[in-house]
């Protein structure tokens, strides 16, 4: 098993080898997922796709994965049933850095402009998705919605630095240490996680949903999601927090979405 699944991901790796040459920029590709129409290209290099409703509700609305794409995808789902489509570029190992984040707004100009989507999307930040999805809306909130963040890495020093409770995890926390460039000590003060600039997210208005577990062993909820929830609330922020009891950090989401999707409704519409 294990050897098939590292054949798997050397295959997958090679795939995306051959779809990042110069030749393959901008060329669309189109196949059908679920029983959806989906689109797939090359953007800067790196792999972008949209999944498209059958038929869209007002106004072409869509949705917008950071990380994970098709993971726990209950809510999603859902939003593509009724209307929405569902966004995925990937920028795996970037941890939402000032690079992946104006990588993110190339990729929105494009999406909306080739597929003329909606020009505001809502953010789906799941774990370290979480960190893309709240730099992206700091820089850019006139871009965005509302973030619904689930499990959501809210403090680098938590995970993946393991400062705090959580194991950490170390190649990780190296990667991250690199897209920053910063040391272990300077990122310290840096103020570079998502808890360091909560006043700056509060400040452009954006409604927050988040779903944790209060058993997430690699990102304790209480270096993450309450701290974060209790500052934003303070600020006069609008949030939302879901705590699932005695779950871990996986399974991500609800499977039985609707409390996230009234949360999408309600504040999509404003």
């Amino acid at each position: 098993m294990e050897l098939a699944l590292l054949k798997g991901a050397a295959l997958a790796s090679k795939i995306r080898e051959l779809a990042a040459l110069p030749e393959n920029e901008g060329r669309i590709r189109t196949s059908s997922w679920k029983g959806y129409e989906r689109v797939d290209f090359m953007l800067d290099g790196r792999e972008g796709l949209i999944v498209f409703p059958k038929q869209f509700a007002a106004g072409k609305p869509w949705i917008w994965r950071a990380e994970f794409f098709d993971a726990f995808a209950y809510a999603d789902m859902a939003l593509l049933e009724q209307g929405w489509a569902i966004a995925y570029y990937r920028l795996s190992n970037m941890y939402g850095c000032p690079g992946a984040v104006e990588r993110m707004r190339t990729f929105q100009s494009y999406v909306t402009s080739t597929f003329e989507l909606t020009p505001k999307t809502v953010l789906f930040g799941f774990s370290r998705g979480g960190l893309y999805a709240f730099n992206y809306a700091v820089k850019y909130p006139e871009q965005v919605k509302l973030l619904y963040l689930d499990a959501p890495v809210l403090d680098m020093q938590s995970w993946p630095g393991g400062k705090g409770e959580g194991p950490g995890a170390q190649a990780e926390w190296e990667e991250c240490l690199s897209v920053y460039d910063r040391t272990e000590e300077s990122i310290a003060t840096a103020g570079c996680s998502p808890l360091d600039r909560v006043e700056e997210l509060a400040a452009a208005s954006i409604p927050v949903l988040i779903v944790a577990g209060d058993a997430d062993i690699p990102l304790p909820i209480a270096e993450n999601a309450l701290p974060f929830e209790q500052q934003y609330r303070q600020l006069g922020g609008t949030i939302k927090l879901i705590v699932k009891p005695g779950v871990g950090h996986h399974p991500h989401s609800l499977e039985q979405p609707e409390p996230i999707l009234a949360f999408i409704r309600q504040y999509a519409q404003q």
